[in-house]
C-alpha cells in the first residue's frame, strides 16, 4: 500500500513540476488548450495542464536585428552594397505567434525586400546626403507591413553605403571637376564686377576731363617713388590740348 502511495505521490509531484512555469517581466505565454488558442499569460507564476495544454514563450522587449548587406542599383545605375539595422518588437503576442509562422525571419526578409526597393528609387547622391528620409520611408513601409504580425518597427537605420573603388575615383574626379567649375565662375564673376567698375569711372570722367588728368598725375606720383633712373610715360594728346590753346591765344 505504500509503495503504491509513494508511486501516486511521486507521479504528482512530476505532474506539479511539469505543470509550473515561471514568466519574467518582459515575456508572455501563448496558451493553446487542444490546439485552439485560449489566452495569453504572464508574468509571474502560470500553471499549465500537462497533456491538455501548451505554452509558447514570446518576448516582448526590443529587438536590434541587423539587416545583411544588400546589392542595390540605384535610379542613376549606380552598384552599391548596403546594410542597415532594424528595432522592433512584438505589441499582440497572440498575433506574432499565430498570423506568421517565425516572426523574426519574416521580418528580417521583409526588411531586406524593403532596403532594395525603397533604394532602388533614389539616385546615389540622395543615398549619401538623405539618410534621415531614406531610415523614416524604410521604417514606415515596414511598420505598416508587419502590423498584422503584431510586431512594431521603432526605427531603422542605414549604416553603410559601399560603392566599387572604381566609383570611389569617378565621384572624386566629379567632386573636383565641380570645385574647378566654381572656382571659375567665381573668377569671371569678379572679372565682371571689375569689367562694371571700370565702365562706370569712364562714364564719371568723360564727364569731367580734369579727374583724368590728375590721374594722371596721381600715377606718375607713383611711379616716381620707384627704384627706375627713366620713366618714359605717355601723354595724351587732350591733356595738352588746352595748353596748345592758350599758346595760340
Amino acid at each position: 500500500m505504500f509503495g503504491v502511495t509513494g508511486v501516486l505521490v511521486s507521479l504528482g509531484l512530476i505532474l506539479l513540476f511539469a505543470s509550473v512555469r515561471i514568466l519574467r517581466e518582459y515575456e508572455r505565454g501563448i496558451v493553446f488548450m487542444l490546439g485552439r488558442f485560449w489566452k495569453v499569460k504572464g508574468p509571474g507564476l502560470i500553471i499549465i495542464i500537462p497533456g491538455l495544454q501548451q505554452m509558447v514563450r514570446v518576448e516582448l522587449r526590443t529587438v536590434v536585428m541587423d539587416v545583411p548587406s544588400q546589392d542595390v542599383i540605384s535610379r542613376d545605375n549606380v552598384s552599391v552594397k548596403v546594410n542597415a539595422v532594424v528595432y522592433f518588437r512584438v505589441v499582440d503576442p497572440q498575433r506574432a505567434i499565430i498570423q506568421v509562422e517565425d516572426f523574426y525571419s519574416a521580418t528580417s526578409q521583409l526588411a531586406q525586400t524593403t532596403l532594395r526597393s525603397v533604394l532602388g528609387e533614389h539616385e546615389l547622391d540622395q543615398m549619401l546626403s538623405e539618410r534621415d528620409k531614406l531610415n523614416a520611408d524604410i521604417q514606415r513601409i515596414l511598420d505598416a507591413k508587419t502590423d498584422a504580425w503584431g510586431i512594431k518597427v521603432t526605427s531603422v537605420e542605414i549604416k553603410h553605403v559601399d560603392l566599387d573603388p572604381t566609383m570611389i575615383r569617378a565621384i572624386a574626379k566629379q567632386a573636383e571637376a565641380e570645385r574647378e567649375r566654381r572656382g571659375k565662375v567665381i573668377h569671371a564673376e569678379g572679372e565682371l564686377q571689375a569689367a562694371e567698375k571700370l565702365v562706370l569711372a569712364a562714364q564719371l570722367m568723360s564727364k569731367q576731363p580734369e579727374s583724368l588728368q590728375l590721374r594722371y598725375l596721381q600715377t606718375l606720383t607713383e611711379i616716381a617713388g620707384e627704384k627706375s633712373s627713366t620713366i618714359v610715360f605717355p601723354l595724351p594728346m587732350d591733356i595738352l590740348g588746352s595748353f596748345m590753346e592758350k599758346l595760340r591765344k
